[in-house]
């Protein structure tokens, strides 16, 4: 049975957009039996504990869903909010579908964005001297497939993963078999992760920020699809996550209802 876990976050802590995504996702036919985390109203500054933007709400949101999965008894579905859900499930392995590598160093961000560094607070690379610890994740147990933000990072000095070890497939390496290939190099249970920024915007306009220019490329929703059901068809998968949908983006609900379709399609 699928448990829908829906997380009412908004990496900016801005009312609706993001936080309101799990809401938008139910009312589009996302019917599975579930409950919403309980979080503090959004603060769109850079808390004293981590740096991180809305900082209150993001520590709530990672302890209440920790709590919730150890709780679950069947299939976690995770939606709404940002990749910073990481930092509340916080796999042992991970395969990560995503448009960034998101390694920001905390150091060097720019606005404080948590889901600009949550892998690199995973590995363990960034955050280390702030409280709480979220490092859970070795980089052998981790495969990245999808990313296109070399010119952004370069901008911070920010290198790939791949130097690291990590199995990374950026968009001009992938094939129809990369989902397959990442969950058979994987040898223990493993989380399945989907920033919905993977998608070219041409096709998923509700990403990103209001009147910011999307990174062009991306997946199409046929290739995301294959590339999922690849990846699930291999076994060893035991929760699931879908962020970044902003439904202030979407006012026919037409992005929300393709993504019901792509999650039927794959669970």
């Amino acid at each position: 049975m699928i448990e829908l876990i829906g997380v009412p976050f908004d990496g900016y802590g801005r009312a609706g957009h993001q936080a309101r995504a799990a809401a938008a996702l139910r009312e589009a036919g996302l019917s599975h039996p579930g409950a919403d985390l309980q979080l503090p109203r959004g603060n769109p500054e850079r808390g004293p504990r981590t740096t991180l933007i809305n900082e209150d709400a993001l520590l709530a949101m990672a302890d209440q869903l920790a709590d919730r999965l150890r709780r679950t008894q069947g299939f976690p579905l995770v939606v709404g909010g940002d990749c910073s859900v990481l930092l509340g499930i916080r796999p042992q392995a991970l395969i990560c579908v995503d448009g960034h590598e998101d390694t920001m160093p905390l150091d060097v961000s720019e606005d404080g964005e948590a889901a600009n560094a949550e892998i690199g607070l995973l590995l363990g690379l960034t955050g280390r001297t702030i409280e709480p610890d979220f490092t859970s994740l070795d980089k052998d147990a981790l495969a990245l497939l999808g990313p296109r933000d070399d010119a952004w990072r370069a901008q911070f000095n920010v290198g790939t993963l791949r130097d690291l070890g990590v199995f990374v497939r950026p968009l001009p390496e992938m094939t129809a078999g990369s989902g397959r290939e990442a969950a058979a190099l994987i040898d223990r249970p493993w989380w399945l992760h989907l920033d919905l920024d993977v998608l070219d915007p041409v096709e998923f306009p509700a990403q990103g920020l209001p009147d910011v220019p999307d990174e062009p490329g991306g997946l199409t929703w046929p290739q995301l699809t294959e590339l999922l059901q690849g990846a699930l068809a291999h076994g060893g998968c035991v929760g699931m996550s879908a962020v970044i949908y902003d439904p202030d983006q979407d006012p026919d609900g037409s992005d929300a209802r393709r993504i019901v379709r792509l999650l039927d399609d794959v669970l």
